[in-house]
């Protein structure tokens, strides 16, 4: 859920539900000068979901936002315990992934890929906790450094400097935490430098394509997540030959908002299977 500032006034919608996330960032584009916020889900909107599959009598595993990024997992244990009044013989855990966005969702993917292989939900959970106890990052890059600074995460004077020398910060979320590795100048030169740093962390902790989960995500604009896609793509088969195409996604608004909509990256982590 978020909220977002236009005008004065508040338009508070939930993504995905009341508002399209290809509309969220053609306003963000429209309205530059507009900065949206975020609030995390509340216990209900927990429920809600948990109760649904509470009817259909499934035992519920939910993978929620880092908590050093987001109070939604609180929600979630709030919600977990109302469901218990109602629904007592369905489990639900609840997992701190440590990560959002794009690898949080490589998380859900491989919760999904164990089940589908018939785990139960309690080898599924041990299964789980021995995958974030591997490094996992996301590497991603930003249009302009004002969202950044509008955030906290950067000073104004950076800023500033940021749009007199067209310096473009590399991210890297790790353990929950943002951190900035580096500057490039040009936005050609930050992308290619994200991909610099997925390389160079593949190396060191011994990953490659057949034994890693990889993802590209974007805010807005399709068509440069392809060029980037090709540029990674490139990058990949030259250091480890011939591997999968790896996927986009649109990334979310909840992240989307503290980046701008011109952020894109890369997710990693190591697959279940793998472990």
């Amino acid at each position: 859920m978020f909220a977002i500032f236009l005008r004065k006034k508040k338009y508070k919608k939930k993504e995905g539900v009341e508002i399209r996330l290809e509309d969220f960032y053609g306003k963000m584009v429209a309205e530059s000068n507009v900065f949206p916020l975020t609030a995390a889900p509340s216990p209900n909107d927990y429920y809600e979901v948990f109760k649904e599959k509470a009817k259909e009598g499934k035992d519920i595993l939910c993978i929620c936002i880092s908590t050093k990024l987001s109070s939604s997992m609180q929600s979630a244990e709030i919600a977990a315990k109302m469901l218990a009044e109602k629904y007592p013989d369905i489990q639900v855990k609840i997992i701190d992934s440590l990560a959002c966005t794009l690898m949080q969702g490589l998380y859900v993917l491989e919760a999904c890929r164990l089940r589908d292989l018939g785990y139960t939900l309690k080898d599924s959970i041990e299964r789980m906790n021995q995958l974030t106890a591997y490094p996992s990052r996301i590497f991603f890059t930003v249009g302009n450094l004002e969202y950044l600074e509008h955030g906290g995460r950067i000073g104004k004077v950076a800023s500033i400097a940021g749009k007199l020398l067209n310096v473009k910060p590399l991210i890297t979320l790790k353990d929950g935490e943002i951190y900035s590795p580096g500057l490039k100048r040009g936005r050609k030169k930050s992308m290619a430098g994200t991909i610099d740093l997925l390389l160079d962390y593949m190396e060191e902790n011994g990953y490659t394509p057949e034994n890693c989960s990889l993802v590209i995500g974007y805010c807005y604009g399709y068509e440069e997540a392809e060029s980037f896609q090709k540029m990674l793509m490139q990058s990949l088969e030259e250091k480890f030959g011939t591997t999968e195409t790896v996927p986009i996604h649109r990334i979310g608004a909840t992240i989307g908002v503290h980046t701008g909509p011109y952020a894109i990256g890369i997710g990693i982590i190591r697959r279940s299977d793998m472990v």
